[in-house]
């Protein structure tokens, strides 16, 4: 695009808002083609997770339940990690492999959040990773509560 390569358009680029964020990719695996998280200044965007328990290698028992209840314990873990926390949590994408679960899905998820609890959409999908019957990806506040 020929407007690109004005130099007003060069400095409006270096102006713009992304290029003065202060972003940080937290890949631990660098095996996976995507980061656990990113923090992009004061707010941290996590990857979909599943009910996987890295003990067994495999995801947790008890259906929507059991795989809800790990699903959030590993969401929680990850805000740990990178300097947040579930009360930092402004936005969460539910995806579910059966709406019809979304009651049950439901009944745990509003465990984790007892003030305060974030934005939030939920959705059925044609399947999961691993054949999860849930997965959730939150964004948060860093620092501070």
């Amino acid at each position: 695009m020929r407007l690109l390569k004005t130099p007003l358009c060069a400095a409006l680029l270096l102006l713009s808002p992304l290029a003065l964020a202060d972003v940080e990719y937290h890949t631990p695996n660098p095996d996976r083609p995507f980061s656990e998280a990113v923090r992009v200044d004061d707010m941290l965007y996590l990857s979909g997770q599943i009910g996987f328990d890295e003990a067994t290698g495999a995801l947790a028992e008890g259906g929507i339940v059991g795989e809800t209840k790990k699903t959030m314990e590993n969401i929680k873990a990850t805000l740990d990690k990178y300097g947040s926390s579930l009360s930092q949590v402004v936005k969460c994408t539910v995806y579910l492999a059966d709406i019809a679960e979304w009651g049950a899905m439901n009944e745990v998820y509003v465990t984790f959040f007892p003030v305060n609890p974030p934005a939030r959409s939920a959705l059925g999908s044609s399947g999961l990773a691993l054949g999860a019957r849930t997965e959730i990806e939150c964004m948060a506040t860093v620092g501070e509560d």
